[in-house]
């Protein structure tokens, strides 16, 4: 039995669209006119366009792929069999995209496959992190605990994403509200006032000249400004192409003030909490660290997370491989090497990465708190020159009234 998608037309002409499980594209046909539609299109959702993006584009959202995760586990913690399991999940959910996924993976396990290999089919909606959890669960014979697992780490996963991204958007919208303050003053407000200034025939105070100079410059040069902007935006992506020089960008990035904290603080998190939920399912520590790498964006923080898993893979201690990477906080360190001596790594890893998460709150907390009065005082600072390049002169002409 296989998961085909239709488009059909009801008796009143109206498009329809879903997805149906037959043995054959005849048998669909049949279910249609059975219901009084008139088959238009039908197509079968098979593996290969599963690696396409036939289903929708780049897969499942991570809010999707967190809601279906613990759905699933819900449903296997009651004993459902898995076949049903993903049966129910595709009925609960009425997006064609969820749909055509969980019932081409529940035709795949009808046909003898594991789940894993089911999911190995849509490599875009799971990723090698889910499928290696999920293989591991399934050996273990512990499926539904270890889904709860993954949906928590993938929820917990997203709010730190989510959080991390609040913090570097806010600076950008106080940066360009204060750009467009000024351009607002330099070319609407300020020439019309220095109109009246440069008229009476005065000596003017050095800084309303300054102001003067670069009210001119911002309404003669504007538009090879933009220009100018645009073009170095578009070699600062040609530039990021090869990986050797997104190394270089990433490695400036982590050396930014506010910027690099905010990065490590994430990567580092990020890591951890992968590494204690795959090891805590059952997945050997040398692949868990592995797929942890890979997670990681930053490229110099995943070269070194790859030579340490090297280091570990010969042997070493995965505190020492750690604290030679460079790029994690000591704190970290000794706790793990505390779980290694102790003989209890998978709970150590466990509460390194509460740790770990914890820090980064701390991390993002603290940037939000200098950036807003940083900006607030800059913005200040740009208006309180404005001001007073227009108070100046004005002050200069009561004076020799």
């Amino acid at each position: 039995m296989a998961a085909f998608e239709y488009v059909a037309l009801d008796a009143s002409g109206r498009s329809r669209k879903g997805v149906i499980e037959a043995d054959s594209p005849r048998q669909v046909r049949a279910q249609l006119r059975d219901k009084g539609w008139v088959p238009v299109e039908l197509r079968q959702s098979a593996e290969r366009r599963g690696r396409t993006g036939f289903l929708g584009g780049p897969g499942l959202s991570v809010s999707q792929l967190a809601m279906v995760t613990r759905q699933m586990a819900t449903l296997a913690a009651s004993g459902m069999p898995l076949e049903e399991c993903l049966q129910a999940v595709a009925e609960q959910n009425e997006q064609r995209r969820i749909r055509s996924i969980f019932l081409a993976v529940r035709a795949r396990v009808l046909e003898g496959y594991s789940l894993v290999r089911a999911l190995e089919a849509y490599p875009r909606a799971f990723n090698h992190q889910f499928r290696a959890t999920v293989d591991a669960g399934e050996q273990s014979g512990k499926l539904d605990l270890v889904l709860l697992r993954l949906a928590d780490h993938i929820e917990e996963q997203e709010a730190t994403r989510r959080k991390l991204q609040m913090a570097a958007t806010y600076p950008v919208i106080l940066t360009l509200a204060a750009i467009g303050i000024v351009v607002f003053l330099l070319n609407s407000v300020v020439p019309r006032i220095l109109d009246i200034f440069v008229s009476s025939g005065q000596p003017l105070p050095a800084p309303t000249r300054a102001l003067i100079s670069v009210t001119d410059f911002m309404q003669t040069w504007w538009l090879t400004l933009i220009l100018g902007l645009i073009i170095l935006s578009v070699l600062f992506v040609l530039w990021n192409l090869q990986p050797a020089r997104r190394a270089l960008t990433h490695r400036l990035y982590l050396r930014l003030p506010f910027i690099g904290p905010l990065i490590r603080g994430f990567s580092t998190a990020r890591f951890a909490s992968t590494v204690a939920m795959l090891t805590s399912s059952g997945v050997p520590l040398v692949e868990a660290m592995r797929i942890a790498g890979s997670v990681i964006t930053n490229l110099p923080i995943r070269a070194a997370v790859r030579t340490a898993t090297q280091k570990v893979t010969e042997g070493g201690s995965l505190s020492r491989a750690l604290a030679e990477a460079g790029y994690f906080q000591p704190m970290m360190i000794h706790m793990i090497a505390s779980g290694e001596a102790s003989g209890g790594l998978d709970d150590m890893l466990a509460r390194t990465a509460r740790n770990q998460e914890q820090n980064l709150k701390d991390i993002i907390s603290t940037v939000m708190g200098l950036l807003e009065p940083l900006m607030l005082v800059i913005m200040g600072a740009i208006v309180m020159v404005i001001v007073l390049s227009v108070v100046l002169p004005l002050t200069q002409m009561n004076t020799m009234i």
